[in-house]
């Protein structure tokens, strides 16, 4: 390897010495998320559709893409902010070609992990994921033999920072060092990622080639969404289960958002008067300020955890370090507030293989002694009555997202001593105007499976699963679900002979109700706001995130569509529906000869 990378600034001739220098065939180690070389990916990608002697492969994950709203309110509310919410974040050209008219036969891409339902009804994605582990994806990548890895990097004098992403690509680096692979390593230069060190440094010798482009590409941001009452309420429920002095691992969006908030009041000694006011029973007697303070193993740094570290309730050290993460990608604030960090504060946050964050294995005695009464916080889609859970997938097998790193920190909830998993599962659905139950009798697909159930937690409660007999589960699921659907479940069990004939729901159970919720928190609105950690909405926008879900809720059902329509002429108007109905394009007030959908909007706006 040379001491210093070849540079360019021109990524096509950059793509071609690539193309060059390996025969002509091309299989890329892509990192997941933030961290693809966006350039430069799309140059290799045009090379290859321009000369079909070329074969390019891609394995990665997490292709981030900003929305392209087919429909037209979600064009009149995003298209006017897409820059602002997302940054000017370029599409990555093989994703364009996959939604649109398909790849080339010398061009292969497979992912496994999908943004969000990005892939849903795409053919193409859905038949190349590969379901793995996150810790086993590393072996799928490696199986493949790529020769070339790219990533974004980041350059401190003679040292280079793959920031945002350690989680696989930190493996490789040293399984090449130590011979055991062989590929050139080639590089994006982007100053706006944060410089983190350790770990995630390597010298500028590591890197082959280099793209320092004329124009840099705006990172991706992920918009915060709003955190909902269930969603608030879960995090206090969990907040309850997390001692001092512990471990914390908490998933990406509303959710962690929702749990790291709650953490910060029960800090503050801010939380008595929620619990006083709590309809539902607690569980957990962990409530008060942190005096030891927690440390955190995560494979994604999100907000939440960044704010607590920030706030001093992450603030236990293992190895000099407070946050060991694999990767990130968030909000754009997250990536300035880690570039102004004193370095000194920075250096406390150490990015991490995943095969770390995700694993006990290798230096196992080190990691039990460090991942003390730890609490791994992930999101599922549903669970059934049996306790297995379903958060990767929805019917009939289309991947919504992936399984990630969920399973991983099952088994080390399982491995570790105090270890507890706990999946955050909203108690339903909205979905065309009807409403439904996450907790079922049977799941269609399974990502945790019922032998590792552990702790189940919906706004309504907790269900503590481990260990438990099959009935024992089932009751302690029927009394953290949804009260509407509670009798259908009894039901249900009781006609697959799992549950007694005379059981019946606790009075204690049988008031699990949005009123009931709503009634709990709607007085703690302060302490608990729609956006805990900010956000790139407007005031106007936030007015119309509620109001336009209810509408597309509405949207399949010609009865609750009607029904928005009716309020839009029947009920008082909201104070600032001139000013939302502005920003979507409309005129601010009412004519009889507006559109339906104007008059649906006014009416979800006024039925906030």
């Amino acid at each position: 390897m040379a001491d210093t990378p070849q540079r360019f600034t021109d990524a096509d001739a950059m793509a071609q010495e690539i193309f060059d220098r390996v025969g002509g065939r091309v299989r890329l180690a892509l990192p997941l998320g933030l961290g693809k070389p966006v350039t430069l990916v799309n140059a290799l990608t045009r090379a290859a559709m321009q000369d079909r002697s070329l074969h390019l492969s891609i394995f990665t994950a997490l292709t981030l893409q900003r929305p392209s709203p087919q429909e037209d309110m979600e064009k009149r509310f995003l298209d006017p902010a897409a820059d602002r919410l997302f940054g000017q974040y370029p599409p990555l050209l093989y994703a364009d070609m996959i939604q649109g008219d398909g790849l080339p036969d010398n061009i292969e891409v497979s992912e496994f992990f999908f943004q969000a339902g990005s892939w849903l009804g795409c053919d193409y994605a859905q038949r190349h994921y590969i379901s793995a582990n996150y810790t086993h994806a590393r072996d799928v990548l490696i199986a493949q033999r790529p020769n070339v890895l790219s990533q974004l990097l980041v350059q401190r004098d003679d040292r280079f920072s793959l920031s945002c992403n350690t989680d696989i690509s930190s493996d490789l680096f040293a399984f090449r060092a130590r011979g055991e692979m062989d590929f050139i390593a080639v590089g994006e230069v982007n100053d706006d990622l944060p410089f983190m060190g350790g770990p995630a440094t390597i010298g500028t010798g590591e890197i082959a080639m280099l793209l320092d482009p004329p124009e840099r590409f705006d990172l991706f941001s992920a918009p915060r969404r709003p955190v909902s009452h269930a969603q608030h309420a879960m995090g206090l429920h969990v907040s309850r289960l997390v001692r001092d002095g512990g471990t914390l691992q908490i998933g990406i969006g509303a959710i962690g958002d929702a749990v790291a908030q709650a953490l910060l009041l029960r800090d503050r000694g801010a939380l008595d008067p929620v619990w006083q006011d709590a309809p539902f029973p607690l569980s957990g007697d962990n409530t008060a300020p942190f005096e030891q303070g927690l440390y955190a193993v995560t494979e994604m740094l999100v907000g939440g955890l960044l704010a607590l570290f920030e706030s001093g309730v992450i603030r236990r050290e293992v190895d000099g370090a407070a946050i060991h993460a694999g990767f990130f990608v968030e909000a754009r604030d997250m990536y300035e507030r880690l570039r102004a960090m004193p370095p000194e504060q920075r250096g406390r946050i150490a990015m991490m293989p995943v095969s770390f964050t995700n694993a006990l294995y290798g230096d196992e005695a080190a990691k039990r002694a460090a991942r003390v009464h730890a609490r791994f916080v992930n999101g599922a889609m549903q669970a059934s009555l049996l306790g297995d859970v379903m958060s990767d997938s929805a019917k009939p097998g289309q991947v919504v997202s992936g399984v990630g790193g969920q399973f991983n920190f099952f088994e080390q909830a399982f491995a570790l001593e105090d270890g507890r998993a706990i999946v955050t599962l909203p108690a339903t659905r909205e979905s065309g105007g009807a409403v439904t139950s996450n907790v079922v009798w049977q799941l269609p697909l399974t990502t945790v499976p019922r032998h590792m159930r552990d702790m189940v937690v919906t706004e309504y409660g907790l269900a503590d699963l481990r260990g438990q007999t099959d009935e024992e589960v089932i009751r302690r699921m029927i009394c953290i679900a949804d009260s509407r659907f509670q009798d259908r479940l009894v039901k249900e069990a009781q006609d697959a002979g799992k549950l007694a004939r005379g059981w019946r729901v606790p009075e204690a159970h049988r008031n699990n109700t949005p009123e009931a919720l709503r009634g709990w928190l709607a007085g703690h609105g302060d302490a608990l706001p729609d956006f805990p950690f900010g956000t790139d909405f407007t005031e106007i926008e936030k007015l119309l995130l509620p109001a336009l879900s209810r509408l597309g809720n509405a949207a399949a059902s010609k009865r609750a569509l009607v029904a928005l329509v009716w309020a839009g002429f029947t009920a008082p108007a909201h104070p600032n529906e001139g000013a939302a109905m502005a920003r979507m394009g409309f005129d601010e007030r009412p004519s009889l000869g507006e559109p339906l959908q104007a008059r649906a909007l006014r009416g979800a706006l006024r039925r906030s």
